[in-house]
This record gives structure tokens, C-alpha cells and sequence, in this order.
């Protein structure tokens, strides 16, 4: 009968996969600001790591340019087997955690504070019923912040508004909001449940500042209609915007789901912009290679349901038509 023998695995700078994931990131992002942000480590560590990571290999992995970084012949010929080390391993400590069977991991979602306010209580909600493993992240800032965490790979999911007909590649439309005249109680103009854009002339409004997409859309429709709109006021704070507006009676332009309590509450009154309207796309995107798959299928899978749920209340239309 013939000895078993042991497979003879002889490993030696392959053994630590940490700093092969540290090569793996600045290779995609091609920045160690980039893959620093995205690993959740600081530039100089990871400085550090990549010196003593081409000191073990004896050759230079990465180039440095004026833009940062880029891989060298040598790291050009060995990134697809890195990458391919790395998702068997990933796969393995899955399948050990049982993964599988039950879905873990954080999962970091970046949206505006109008669509956040309403959504993520639900969403938090669904998921602590459904997945009680996986944990939620959220950031809230404005478009352009927003966009820069999707590119840099701080968030999983991006939730965002689309102004024009089309989608950027790889997002989904969620749903269409229409812009809304926001007024306090009893204010004469907002009573009614549209109002010409023409009427929005000199109005004494609070709006955010550009750049902004709401701000540049309305800027851009005023010149074509030849109607002013005069800020008295310029803040990018959406509670400060509804306070001014209850409070001094000043007035706003929203979507109807920024304002949806406190018009429950009979705070806030809300006319449909018409003639013409002011139209926007609820978009939903994903970072590419970021955050447990499983888990960022998910929680995006959820945040479709309830946006559906939503219109069904009023808050929005759906994306296509029912």
C-alpha cells in the first residue's frame, strides 16, 4: 500500500495576502490616497507595506507618475493571479464563516439627506429583520460628495438625482420626483396644488447654493422662462431650509418626500411646479469591487422594494411606468 503524502506548498512572500490586498487596491484605483480611503488605512502604512512588498518580489510593482501610481511591467504580468489568489481566499473565509448560509459584513451607503431622511429608517428596519448580520453604513453629503465616495469606492451604494432624460452607465432608475413649491401654513400661493413656474419671479426664497443640481436645473429654467429668482438666503442645510421656510415664511423648491412629515404635521404646504415642471430621476449605483457581494445585492434588492412601497404612498412616482 503507498504512504499518503502531503502536498509540499513551499510559501513564502504569497503567505501574508494582506499586503497582496494592499497591491490589489492601488493597482485598481491607481492612487494610495484612493486605495488608503478605501481599505480604511492611512497613506503612510500603506507606504509602507508596498516598499517592503517590492523589497520581498526584488522588483519595482508600481511606477510612480504625476497623476500617482501605475503598475510596472513586472506588477502588470502578476495582477490577474493576485486577483485570483485573492477571490479563492475571500471564497474560502466565506464558505468558513458560513456565509452562505447566512449574510454578514458591512454595507456603506452614500446619499443625499432629502432621499436619506425618508428611506433609511425603513431600510435599517428591513435589514436588522431579514439579514441581522449585515450592518449598515450610512454617509449623507451632497451630489458632488456623494459621487466622489461612489468613485473612491467609500460606499457601496450611491443613491443620487439624475437631471435629463438618460442615466449614467451602470446605474438604475429608481423613480421620478417632481419639484414642489414649498410654503408654510397658509400661505396663499402654495394652496393650491400647482403653480405655474412663472410664478416662482422674485420670490423670496432659501435655496442651496451652487454648485448644486437642483440650483444650476432652476438657475437654467429661470433664464429660459426670463423670470428672477432672488434668494434672500442660500443654505444647503435641508432642516434649516424647511425651518426658514415655517418660520419666516420664506419659500423652497423640494421633492414632495423632503417635506412628506412635516406635511403630515400641517407645517409645510407643497404645489407641483408646472408649465413647466421640474423633473428628476432617483438613481441607485454600485461600487465595483467594494463590500461584501452578497450583502450589497441585498440591501440594494431592499432599498428597490421600499422605493416601490413608497411611490405606492404618494412620495414619488415609479421609474417606468406601471
Amino acid at each position: 500500500m503507498q504512504t499518503p503524502k502531503a502536498t509540499g506548498f513551499q510559501l513564502d512572500i504569497a503567505a501574508d495576502l494582506h499586503k497582496w490586498r494592499t497591491f490589489l487596491a492601488i493597482g485598481e484605483l491607481g492612487s494610495l490616497t484612493r486605495a488608503a480611503l478605501f481599505l480604511d488605512s492611512n497613506q503612510s502604512l500603506l507606504s509602507r507595506q508596498l516598499n517592503a512588498l517590492e523589497r520581498e518580489c526584488g522588483a519595482r510593482l508600481f511606477t510612480r507618475t504625476g497623476r500617482g501610481v501605475e503598475l510596472s511591467e513586472v506588477g502588470r504580468r502578476i495582477f490577474p493571479q493576485v486577483r485570483a489568489l485573492l477571490a479563492d481566499a475571500e471564497q474560502l473565509e466565506r464558505e468558513i464563516r458560513g456565509e452562505a448560509r447566512e449574510l454578514t459584513g458591512r454595507v456603506t451607503l452614500g446619499s443625499l439627506p432629502s432621499i436619506g431622511h425618508p428611506l433609511v429608517g425603513r431600510l435599517f428596519t428591513e435589514v436588522r429583520s431579514r439579514h441581522p448580520g449585515v450592518h449598515l453604513k450610512i454617509l449623507e453629503g451632497s451630489s458632488g460628495q456623494v459621487e466622489e465616495w461612489l468613485a473612491d469606492a467609500r460606499v457601496d451604494i450611491a443613491i443620487l438625482y439624475r437631471y435629463g432624460a438618460s442615466l449614467p452607465e451602470h446605474e438604475q432608475a429608481l423613480a421620478t420626483v417632481d419639484s414642489y413649491l414649498i410654503g408654510a401654513r397658509g400661505d396663499t400661493l402654495t394652496t393650491a396644488a400647482e403653480v405655474p413656474f412663472a410664478s416662482l419671479h422674485e420670490l423670496p426664497f432659501i435655496l442651496p447654493s451652487a454648485p448644486n443640481g437642483l440650483r444650476t436645473a432652476l438657475d437654467a429654467m429661470a433664464r429660459q422662462e426670463r423670470i428672477t429668482l432672488a434668494p434672500a438666503i442660500e443654505a444647503d442645510s435641508l432642516p434649516l431650509q424647511k425651518l426658514l421656510v415655517e418660520q419666516e415664511r420664506l419659500y423652497t423648491v423640494l421633492p414632495l418626500h423632503a417635506v412628506w412629515q412635516e406635511m403630515q404635521e400641517r407645517k409645510l404646504q407643497a404645489a407641483r411646479i408646472v408649465s413647466p415642471s421640474l423633473q428628476r430621476s432617483v438613481s441607485m449605483a454600485m461600487a465595483r469591487q467594494k463590500g461584501p457581494a452578497k450583502a450589497v445585492s441585498a440591501v440594494a434588492a431592499l432599498i428597490v422594494q421600499i422605493v416601490d412601497e413608497m411611490a405606492q404612498r404618494g412620495m414619488w412616482r415609479p421609474s417606468t411606468p406601471e
